[in-house]
């Protein structure tokens, strides 16, 4: 008797010794690491009916006997590998792969755990069933991100775009190896419809931060990239509301799939090696097997949707130059020689980091989610702090405190009132600036003055506070000579005659009279 016979008969006997204690066929098949359907098997066989089993299996020969090699090796290394990711690695790294049945691979990989010992685990994917939908009409757009690994051992995060046809499952995905941003997300939706060649009626998305800026209460406030890039193709969205994934199903149930198969114990290279083994997947598994549900390959009915698609023609994109700059302690960030001042409470500890983005010769600042800091004009000096008068105004009182002092300076309250609201509603992110210039007027001036200042800006539809300080000092020259905006600071504070100095003014005559001499 071979060692092999030895450990087949020793199996079923302890399969048998097991039963009569009275253990459950699921209990006896995790402690065996065998399937419970061989457990089930196993014991409604007596001993020669098993020996004539035996004798029957060593005499059959398996179609991918050849490959057990390979495929032990890698149930050692990854013993929690599904069968459908094993077939998919059978026919990436064997390109004469034999065109089998899924279930013969089932088969065969379960034969490999059973002959070296290795256990099973059984991976189950969830689906929600939907209404199909005809040709053409939808695709359902998500994000996912994985931890892969590295030769070295350790973990890569990458981040991947997944685009889906609703009618027929065609799928299409796209790897980064940084965060993704509004423009990354445009140029993966190029990147999917030329994949199609053509675009579907409408997209269905999560509230991505990339794409949206407020949900606002059903009314989408979309991203300046965005929103400049759909006014340019001619899809529909549709915004899921949050935490709502039954209305999204096709492409969650990609997002897992992209995790379960394609990624599981894939080895991280670079990000170019990764998107190019992604197409290559999608070809040979994600769109060419049948799918579970519909029972139909997906680009066989790709086939059928792709005329009711809007044909596509590539844009041409112009993209901003973005890089991350970590913020310093002063809430500052260092670019091309100088340093550019952010709002106060933007440094969070060590490690917080901004987008930067170029464009002629303005940089913008963003943070991580695309939400706008900062605004400043590119220095051309070196060596220089540009600050933004916004980082450094008065913000030690309410707004609420300051319209209250801004209205007390008026004889008719209810008119100021009503006049301050109309300055809000067309700077409501400045409303504080402009009470901060009102203020410094209304502070050294008579209510008479500020009164008929008020009454001239209402009835004019004066709303700046800067046209609003002009007006008040046309109206104070009346009373009284008009101060000068900026004092004179003596270096001899002693001599206060120099202050009132004038120079003295050539005549213009004399000029000419030299001139044409």
């Amino acid at each position: 008797m071979t060692q092999k016979d030895f450990n087949n008969w020793f199996m079923y006997h302890e399969i048998h010794k097991l039963s009569r204690l009275g253990f459950s066929i699921a209990k006896i098949a995790n402690y065996i690491a065998i399937n419970p359907r061989t457990v089930s098997k196993y014991l409604k066989m007596n001993e020669n009916e098993y020996e004539q089993f035996l004798i029957h299996t060593c005499k059959r020969t398996k179609t991918l006997e050849i490959y057990e090699t390979f495929v032990a090796e890698k149930l050692t290394d990854y013993p929690d590998t599904s069968t459908a990711q094993a077939h998919d690695w059978l026919k990436e790294h064997h390109p004469d792969f034999p065109l089998v049945t899924p279930r013969t691979v089932f088969n065969f990989v379960m034969f490999v755990r059973q002959k070296h010992n290795i256990p099973f685990v059984p991976q189950y994917r969830e689906y929600f069933p939907v209404e199909e939908l005809p040709y053409g009409e939808q695709s359902q757009v998500d994000f996912g991100e994985y931890n892969m690994q590295l030769s070295n051992g350790k973990r890569k995060k990458v981040r991947f775009f997944a685009m889906v046809l609703s009618r027929s499952r065609m799928k299409y995905i796209w790897f980064l190896d940084k965060p993704f941003t509004s423009e990354t997300v445009v140029q993966a939706h190029e990147k999917a419809f030329e994949f199609f060649d053509g675009i579907p009626k409408t997209i269905v998305y999560d509230q991505d931060r990339t794409m949206i800026v407020d949900e606002n209460i059903g009314d989408i406030i979309l991203t300046a990239t965005f929103k400049q890039y759909t006014k340019s193709r001619s899809f529909k969205l549709h915004f899921c509301r949050k935490s709502d994934p039954e209305s999204k199903g096709k492409i969650e149930n990609v997002i897992q799939y992209v995790k379960k198969n394609f990624l599981y114990n894939r080895t991280f290279f670079d990000i170019e090696a990764l998107n190019i083994q992604a197409i290559a997947w999608l070809g040979r598994t994600a769109n060419y097997l049948v799918h579970n549900y519909t029972k139909i390959a997906p680009e066989s009915e790709y086939r059928i949707e792709k005329p009711y698609l809007t044909p596509f023609s590539p844009l041409t994109i112009e993209y901003e130059a973005s890089k991350l700059h970590h913020v310093r302690k002063t809430n500052v960030i260092a670019y091309k020689s100088n340093f550019y001042t952010l709002p106060e409470g933007t440094y969070r500890g060590t490690g917080t980091q901004v987008v930067v983005m170029e464009k002629e010769d303005t940089i913008r600042v963003y943070t991580l989610g695309q939400e706008l800091l900062s605004t400043h004009i590119l220095s051309k000096l070196k060596g220089k702090t540009i600050t933004n008068t916004d980082h450094r105004r008065d913000k030690s009182h309410s707004v609420e405190q300051m319209l209250k002092e801004t209205i007390s300076y008026f004889t008719n309250e209810s008119i100021a009132i009503g006049y301050l609201d109309e300055v809000k509603n067309a700077y409501p992110r400045y409303f504080r600036d402009h009470l901060q210039v009102m203020l410094k007027a209304l502070k050294n001036g008579h209510r008479l003055t500020v009164d008929k200042t008020l009454e001239f800006c209402k009835k004019n539809g004066v709303l700046n506070g800067n046209e609003w300080y002009e007006v008040y000092y046309v109206f104070l020259s009346e009373f009284e000579p008009a101060k000068p905006f900026c004092e004179v600071k003596l270096l001899d504070k002693n001599n206060l005659q120099k202050a009132s100095e004038v120079p003295q003014v050539s005549n213009i005559d004399e000029y000419e009279r030299i001139i044409n001499l």
